[in-house]
């Protein structure tokens, strides 16, 4: 028997956000055995390859293969390439070949959405997107799904490709506009959403006003860091798992480094809210931050519901 393989389109056609944060809420309810990811330099010019491996016992496991090469721009191709295989639990047999890239992008939207859900305040009409590539427009509808957003803020370093996606949004019908000046933007913003490869900070913890939140999604290394001390300071803290978050978050690895923030002040991670041990936000005037590296149970979850939803190619 060929071994299925579901493409780029075929996933994203499958994933709704709103259906895979539902399907997400129920797998961070269950659980699964999610090892910590491997983080490996094929070339020691800082070329990595990951692999995310996680199961169900007896029902099904997966692993996802991904690579960053930051020196494709170069050579006009993607930094990022993935390949999800999904396996079955019972006998170890491959199930389907899934493109990885497209899963990603889904499962990191529906995951932030899942978490804005119990921590963004229900009348958010402001959301900024920082950051332009290829995870920025499924943050931006898939927030805009959950919340009554009126005003769709867009800004990245490249300014013409700022005004490029905010054109784009506005042809899915989405009121998006390019914004020049980040500043006036954090101050507005009911919720911040930024996919960054950023080492440095943008997000300004000062900047923001009384019951913001924030979603930071662009780091994945302790090396990368998208919001400040002052936002570390000013915020209630949560994550998608203490595991990941606690050892690859730039974002809380150098501030737990320096002393700017003690491990108590991170409050749940996303199990939790879902289980609901943790309240989520607690009144209209806190800012709370959702750190997300992203966990290898919300790859299986979407994993899973591709090859539920969408008819496979054969390879």
């Amino acid at each position: 028997m060929q071994l299925p393989f579901f493409s780029s389109e075929q996933v994203h056609a499958a994933l709704d956000y709103t259906l895979l944060a539902q399907a997400l809420r129920e797998a961070f309810l269950e659980g699964c055995t999610v090892p910590l990811r491997h983080v490996h330099d094929v070339s020691g010019r800082g070329d990595r390859l990951l692999l995310m491996p996680a199961w169900r016992e007896g029902r099904e496991l997966g692993v996802k293969l991904a690579t960053v090469f930051p020196r494709n721009r170069e050579r006009g191709v993607a930094t990022v390439s993935a390949l999800y295989i999904l396996l079955d639990g019972a006998s170890g047999h491959p199930r389907a070949l899934i493109d990885g890239e497209a899963l990603t992008l889904r499962r990191t939207a529906a995951a932030s959405i899942l978490a804005s859900n119990h921590l963004s305040r229900p009348e958010s009409t402001t959301l900024l997107v920082i950051g332009t590539g290829a995870l920025a427009p499924h943050m931006a509808r898939a927030h805009c799904g959950l919340r009554p957003i009126a005003k769709l803020l867009l800004w990245g370093r490249r300014p013409e490709r700022a005004q490029a996606l905010a054109a784009q949004l506005r042809s899915e019908g989405l009121p998006a506009q390019a914004l020049a000046d980040l500043a006036q933007g954090l101050a507005v913003a009911d919720i911040v959403s930024c996919a960054t490869t950023a080492t440095e900070p943008v997000v300004r913890g000062a900047l923001l006003k009384p019951g913001a939140h924030v979603d930071l999604v662009g780091g994945f290394t302790p090396q990368m860091r998208e919001g400040d001390d002052d936002l570390i300071a000013r915020a209630e803290i949560f994550v998608d798992s203490y595991a990941g978050a606690l050892k690859e978050a730039g974002d809380l690895v150098l501030p737990l480094a320096s002393g700017a923030l003690r491990r108590e002040r991170v409050r749940a991670e996303l199990a939790e809210l879902v289980a609901g041990t943790h309240p989520g936000r607690r009144s209209g005037d806190e800012v709370t931050l959702f750190k997300s590296v992203g966990t290898a149970l919300e790859d299986l979850c979407a994993a899973r519901l591709v090859v539920e939803r969408a008819r496979p190619q054969v390879k």
